[in-house]
């Protein structure tokens, strides 16, 4: 059997996955009265995990601990599409090298095995690049576009499965 590329998808949660409306905000998503699945992503998510990819939310998010972020997903149901959660409280570690060099380990994986997706191309792609994970830059803000070997970038999530359909050719 052929290994498909990047089996391990990495999802940032705010913004890529979810929307968040209140980013400011110092209560857990879970919480708030109104919560909302990125346009496409439940579709793309059943589509990766079908598919025999392991979709995983890496989360720069501060308040939310692992359970309420679970919480949040489920609310729109996207938590089954997620085997692991890896967020500030249950690494210690904000979004740098150090945290996707964690997951990494965590995971027993090689860098060349995963795949970042996240909408922050600070956080998401180049501190990812520099565990040497490739990038997608989930921009759906503006139509600016960054290529590179380790990076990529889309606009919406009928982009980012066009992007996974190429990889299967």
């Amino acid at each position: 059997m052929i290994k498909k590329p990047y089996p391990i998808v990495l999802f940032d949660w705010g913004d890529t996955v979810m929307y968040d409306d209140n980013p400011t905000s110092t209560v857990p998503m879970v919480e708030l009265a109104e919560v909302r699945a990125v346009e496409g992503a439940a579709d793309l998510l059943a589509e990766l995990h079908d598919g025999g990819r392991q979709n995983i939310i890496a989360t720069a998010a501060m308040i939310s601990d692992e359970v309420q972020i679970r919480g949040a997903l489920a609310r729109v149901g996207l938590d089954s599409y997620f085997s692991r959660v890896y967020c500030f409280k249950n690494t210690n570690l904000l979004k740098s090298e150090a945290f996707y060099r964690h997951i990494l380990a965590d995971l027993d994986v090689p860098a060349s095995d995963a795949l970042m997706v996240g909408g922050n191309f600070e956080k998401d792609i180049l501190a990812a690049n520099a565990a040497g994970i490739f990038g997608v830059w989930f921009n759906q803000r503006s139509g600016e576009t960054r290529n590179h070997e380790l990076h990529t970038t889309v606009h919406s999530m009928r982009d980012l499965r066009i992007f996974f359909q190429t990889l299967e050719k």
